[in-house]
């Protein structure tokens, strides 16, 4: 926090100095963005340690951005502000990452909280922000798939300044969880590191074609190579094929702090687009001694990330059929429906050489267009898992959410 002060101080002096420009302000803009989470998850197995993880949240995220200054080089400064608030869980209902809870009573907190800023400059066609980041990137990847968005502090710079080809490089030093309040060591299971380095492109080709290759270092802990290709092929009018191949070699590196880590990961997808409907079939290729290496607050960027499960176990092959309908087509904008499958195999762990797991998501999304409602959005998920990978996990999920973002100015 004394980090996030000294920018904001620096900065709030400079925009009240003589450099200060209009466009600081003119160009600024805040939105206020409200979501209510309940999860249901009900454990199927035997022996499992709860019946159920159980919790209702309501949380708020507020975002501001500033324009630049003008000249040659130009400055600015954004801020967000997030609050997660329980309505309802317990000690024996906990568990489905809404909510932190204290180590020693295992009781979920009333609340929880995050204040970031975030310094950034503009020369030409590369910008470089500096403090509370949440990057897309295939190597390091933001989670927003429960209440609040998780963060990263650190140095992130993108640079177009090549035609068709932009350049990303940064430094993370920092993460703050989903269900968190601190800005902790960014790490891997378990294990901290000082930092995660990132370089690499993306060059695109045309309008339908972009190739992709990024590097990163978690030091003392692991080393991954990211290869990319995404291809669209118009078919004719309101038909098109998407392809999306990725390829991730991952080995450990420096000290190994978190063992031996040997994997490579070749995964896919290809959606087809006809009219309002999308047929998608994807798969997963992992071979290697090791899980596919995440960092720990990060989302893994591979094809059959699901609601629930990633499908990145040792050895396993994986494959997925992916259906999606827009009502709109049938006069109901607004409404949309998705449904997917997902099959697992191969898996190696400790007990067994050919485990297995799969699951089955429906998603049923409503956005009132019109009226007083207008802009609110409505979402039901409902999951079915089961895991024979020798960690036998079987799993009934609902999540219910609510959200609406305001526009501030």
């Amino acid at each position: 926090m004394n980090r996030n002060l000294a920018i904001f101080t620096a900065f709030a002096l400079f925009c009240h100095g003589s450099y200060a420009q209009a466009d600081f302000l003119k160009d600024s803009s805040a939105t206020l963005t409200t979501r209510n989470f309940y999860l249901n998850r009900d454990f199927r197995q035997s022996g499992a340690p709860q019946a159920k993880a159980e919790e209702w949240t309501q949380g708020f995220f507020a975002e501001l951005q500033s324009g630049y200054t003008e000249g040659t080089v130009g400055f600015g400064l954004d801020a967000l502000g997030e609050l997660g608030i329980k309505l309802d869980s317990g000690r024996g209902r906990r568990g489905t990452a809404l909510l932190p809870y204290g180590p020693d009573s295992n009781q979920p907190v009333d609340e929880y909280s995050e204040l970031g800023l975030t310094a950034k400059m503009r020369l030409s066609q590369t910008r470089l922000k500096v403090g509370t980041l949440m990057p897309i990137h295939p190597l390091a990847y933001y989670s927003d798939t429960r209440l609040l968005p998780s963060t990263f502090t650190g140095a992130y710079l993108t640079s177009s300044e090549v035609e068709n080809l932009t350049v990303t490089a940064a430094r993370l030093t920092e993460a703050n969880g989903r269900d968190s309040s601190s800005n902790d060591d960014i790490s891997y299971a378990g294990q901290s590191s000082d930092h995660l380095d990132l370089l690499g492109g993306d060059y695109t080709l045309g309008k339908n074609l972009t190739l992709r290759y990024h590097q990163g270092e978690l030091q003392d802990i692991y080393r991954q190579h990211f290869s990319g290709v995404i291809h669209v092929l118009p078919l004719g009018e309101g038909m098109s094929l998407r392809s999306d191949l990725r390829y991730v070699d991952s080995s450990d590196t420096g000290a190994a702090k978190a063992g031996k880590i040997d994997n490579r990961n070749f995964n896919g997808m290809f959606t087809l687009t006809v009219g309002a409907q999308r047929f998608a079939a994807a798969f997963q290729h992992l071979s290697g001694d090791s899980v596919f290496p995440v960092i720990d607050t990060g989302t893994p960027y591979v094809a059959n990330l699901v609601t629930y499960n990633s499908f990145t176990k040792a050895n396993e092959k994986s494959w997925q059929l992916r259906y999606e309908y827009d009502f709109a087509a049938l006069g109901i904008p607004g409404l949309t429906f998705m449904t997917r499958y997902v099959k697992g195999s191969d898996i190696r762990t400790r007990t067994v050489n050919d485990g297995s797991e799969w699951e089955r998501d429906t998603d049923l999304t409503y956005v009132f267009q019109s009226g007083a409602l207008e802009g609110l959005n409505l979402r039901w998920r409902n999951v079915t898992y089961r895991s024979g990978d020798g960690l036998t996990q079987q799993l009934d999920e609902n999540r219910l959410i609510v959200g609406y973002t305001w526009k501030l100015w």
